[in-house]
Order: structure tokens, then sequence, then C-alpha cells
């Protein structure tokens, strides 16, 4: 399926790029300071990983639920109240940070894992909202392009977030760190509210919330397409990821600080945004199952290749072809699921994916940080780069109709 009229013709489409890009600058930027906050005060890889299950945990928990919220009202609504509770949590980090009175002093750590879990609460609706709202946004023959522009426009969030936090924090502070990333909140906030509302998808109205969200369930537990293509991802960032160990690289194996750990946060997302502008041009779905398997496991590889490596200019190359993969298997996994989810489902089937992938960041942060503190950092992503290509190879043996699949 070529990408016929360009998602960008459609002006509600374009106001959605810009509040979603201030909104992924924030929390980009959010995640590095707190990041290497946390660092700062434990030097332990295992606080590390906790960030990411502070987060995951409420977020798998809502999840469902707000799936189900999300197929039976304003979606633009859900977004701004989840916005506004985000911009609550970074206010919160910026009080905390400010270090104004003894009791913060002395329960920082503590203050900032509970931020970081009230923010899991409100990703957890926000990721199925948006995903939802998208399709409202462009007419059908759009989404594969207006996923391509959606995840190019995050990715581009993840280059210039990483970055502007590290340095921010490293050259000004983590007092004006968290200011920036209050502003970005409130804009983001700003460009949603403009957006124009849509219409609520017809539902059953006497379906219950246990029969609602177990039809979802049912709908992408047997979909041949849907549930190996998640299923891939989710084994992925679940075992390929290193982000939440980051801070150990830039500052004990390869030495550059906080300004080296923003570069090497944000070199997935350069590769990434690169090729996500090129796919909105040129259309790299059309033999979908082949290239969603094969960017997978070359995603694996590059992983390999930073692990091994103590080269700091081979590690932030091997990070950015990591993204040049992931952002193929993101858009392609993207449209399978915009293009065979009726519209009326897409909450609920959006909030399975966002466990499946979304949370696997958090849990993969958590796990990241497990295994480094228990096998050592470098052999740790050594050991879950080996499994993501395992887990590739096993799912292709099983996968027939989705290895096949051309849109």
């Amino acid at each position: 399926m070529e990408n016929k009229i360009s998602a960008l013709k459609f002006k509600d489409f374009k106001q959605f790029l810009i509040a979603r890009l201030c909104l992924v600058l924030g929390t980009q930027m959010q995640a590095v300071i707190v990041g290497w906050q946390i660092y700062e005060i434990t030097k332990d890889p295992f606080s590390l990983g906790l960030i990411g299950l502070a987060e995951a945990i409420p977020s798998i928990s809502v999840s469902l639920y707000a799936g189900f919220i999300v197929d039976r009202n304003s979606r633009k609504k859900i977004i701004i109240t989840s916005v506004t509770a985000l911009l609550i949590c970074s206010i919160l980090l910026l009080y905390i940070a400010s270090d104004l009175n003894t009791y913060i002093l002395s329960n920082k750590l503590f203050l900032i894992y509970a931020v970081i879990f009230l923010s899991g609460i409100a990703r957890g609706f926000i990721s199925p909202a948006n995903f939802a709202f998208l399709s409202q946004l462009v007419p059908k023959e759009s989404l594969p392009n207006a996923v391509s522009w959606s995840s190019s426009n995050w990715q581009f969030g993840a280059v210039a977030g990483p970055a502007i936090g590290g340095l921010i924090y490293g050259f000004f502070g983590v007092i004006a760190a968290y200011t920036v990333d209050v502003i970005l909140m409130i804009l983001g906030l700003i460009f949603f509210a403009l957006i124009p509302k849509k219409p609520i998808p017809e539902f059953k109205a006497e379906e219950g919330i246990a029969s609602s969200i177990k039809e979802g369930l049912k709908f992408v537990f047997k979909n041949k397409l849907i549930l190996p293509a998640i299923s891939l991802d989710m084994f992925a960032v679940l075992f390929g990821g290193a982000t939440a160990i980051l801070p150990i690289f830039a500052g004990e194996i390869l030495n550059v600080g906080a300004q080296g750990l923003g570069i090497l946060r944000a070199a997935p997302a350069v590769g990434a945004v690169t090729m996500g502008l090129i796919m909105t041009r040129v259309s790299l779905v059309h033999n979908a199952g082949r290239n969603l398997f094969f960017t997978v496991f070359m995603f694996g590889i590059c992983m390999l290749i930073f692990g091994l490596s103590k080269s700091f200019y081979l590690s932030a190359i091997a990070l950015m072809f990591s993204g040049v993969f992931d952002q193929i298997s993101v858009v392609i996994r993207g449209s399978v699921i915009q293009l065979f989810t009726p519209d009326n489902m897409k909450g609920r089937v959006s909030s399975v994916d966002h466990i499946f992938i979304g949370s696997s960041n958090e849990i993969g942060a958590f796990e990241s940080g497990t295994m480094a503190k228990l096998m050592g950092t470098v052999t740790s992503v050594i050991f879950n780069s080996c499994m993501t290509l395992g887990v590739v190879t096993v799912i292709y043996s099983f996968a027939k109709k989705l290895r096949n699949l051309k849109l």
C-alpha cells in the first residue's frame, strides 16, 4: 500500500505533531535528568533500573482500563487530562530538585521515584489515546504516512530531548533543566488544546468493562498478524535496550560524562529520524513481514556491537544504526495495527500494544539494571543482545502469515 496522500496536508494532524513534539522533548529531557540525578546520588545500576520499574508498574496496571476508556470517550479530553498530569509531575520534580527544606534533602530519592510512579499512570492513558486519536486526524489511505511522520516526530524529540537535557544539566544545572521541561509541557498542553474535538466511536452501551476489555484482548491474541508483530518488538525492546545503564557507560566505561550521556541517549534517535524522514517519502512497508524480521534482527546486531565497543564513537554509531532499524520496525508495526484494527477497538488494542511495547521499555530498563548488577555492565548487554537474536529466530519460525505479509 503506497502513501497516496501526505498526512501533512491535514491541519489537525500538523497541530498534533507540534503538540506531541513538545511533549516528547519534555519527557525525554526528564528521563536524562532523572537518570543522571539518581546516578549521582547512588552510583548504583540497580537504582537506575528501578526508574523504569517505578514507571512500568502503574502504566501496565491502568493500561487495559485506559483502552476501554479511550474507546468510549473523547480521545482529546483524555490526552489533555494526561498531559496536565505530566505537567504537574514535571513541576514536582523541579520542586524536589530545589532542595528547599530538610525533608526533601533527606527523602529526595524516594520522592523522585514517587513522582515517576505518578507519571506512569498518566502515560498508561496517553499512549492508547494518542494512537487512537491519530486515526481520526487523517483518512485511512494516509495512515501509513501519518505513522511515519508521527514516529519520526517522536524520534526527533528523542534526539533533541536527551541532548538538550544533558547539555543544560551539564552546563547550567538541574534547576534550569527541569524549568525547560516544565515550559515544554505547557506548550504541548496548549497545542493539544487547539485541535478540534473528534466524534466518539460507536460502542455497545450495555457492554461492561470486563467484557469490553476481554473483547480487545481476544482480538489481539487471535490475530495472526498483530500478536506476533507486537511480540517481536516487545522482546527486542525488553532484551535489546540499554538505555537505563547508559549513565554507567558514559561515566565509567567511555568516560564522557553528562554531555556524552546526552549524545549516547540521542544517537538511536538520530538514526531513527533520518530513516523516518526517508520513509515519509519512500514506503518500506510493502514487504512488511520480511522487513520487520530483518530490521529487528539487525537491531540486535547493533546492540551487540555497542556492548563490545570500548570507543565512544563506535558506541554512538552502533546506537545510531540501532535507531535506523528500530524506526523501520516501529512504522511497520504501527501501520499493521492501524490498518487491521477497527476504529472502535483501537484504544483497547493500542493499550495491549502499550503493555507489550511501551511498558517493556521500562521493564527492560529494570531488567538491564538488574542484569548489569548481577553480570556486569558489558556482559549484560552482550547477553541481552544474543537473547534478542534468538527471539527473532523463534518467532520467525512460527509466524508464517506475518513473515509473508505485504501491504
